[in-house]
């Protein structure tokens, strides 16, 4: 069995998109995942499953829209990939203030200029490319942040963001899932 970490996008944020994360887990055990496990209210799942990471996030979509009445595209990375983007991670001195360090998550290759023009927006930002991720350091914090504001109008590909505590809280529960 894969340990994978599946994230939705937009959910429970500002009362639009409710979604029950007891409900949520309720659905993905009766579609056979096993070990499943919620972070928060804001969509972040750890599951296991025999299946690849293309037919969980399929299976997982499918699953979600039955329950909720709405779709939300779930970003499914498996623990040895999770281990890689925690690793990779370029601002790990400067994550002491969880809020300044984020990952973006990214489900394709944006354009080849749109990393470069995402930079342009950038005051006291710093952004490192890495394998389907892009670390963002926001000293001024991630709700202030221009390169945050302009995230998904510049890449323009499905993304979802999570900062450094959320990573490192969900590295622990894939981590123990795993043993």
């Amino acid at each position: 069995m894969t340990v994978f970490l599946v994230l939705f996008r937009g959910i429970n944020v500002g009362g639009n998109k409710i979604v029950r994360m007891e409900v949520l887990r309720e659905a993905l055990t009766k579609a056979g995942f096993d070990k499943v496990a919620t972070y928060i209210q804001s969509g972040n799942v750890v599951l296991t499953s025999d299946k690849k990471a293309s037919e969980v996030a399929a299976l997982v979509a499918k699953q979600f829209e039955q329950a909720f009445g709405f779709s939300s595209r779930p970003t499914v990375r498996s623990l040895e990939q999770w281990r890689e983007l925690i690793a990779g991670n370029p601002f790990v001195a400067e994550a002491k203030d969880h809020k300044t360090v984020s990952e973006v998550l990214l489900d394709e290759t944006p354009a080849d200029d749109a990393v470069e023009r995402l930079r342009g927006f950038a005051t006291t930002e710093r952004i490192v490319p890495g394998e389907g991720v892009l670390y963002l350091h926001a000293p001024d914090g991630f709700g202030r942040s221009k390169v945050a504001e302009k995230l998904d109008a510049t890449l323009k590909v499905p993304l979802t963001i999570r900062n450094w505590r959320t990573m490192l809280k969900l590295l622990d529960m894939a981590e123990s899932t795993a043993n």
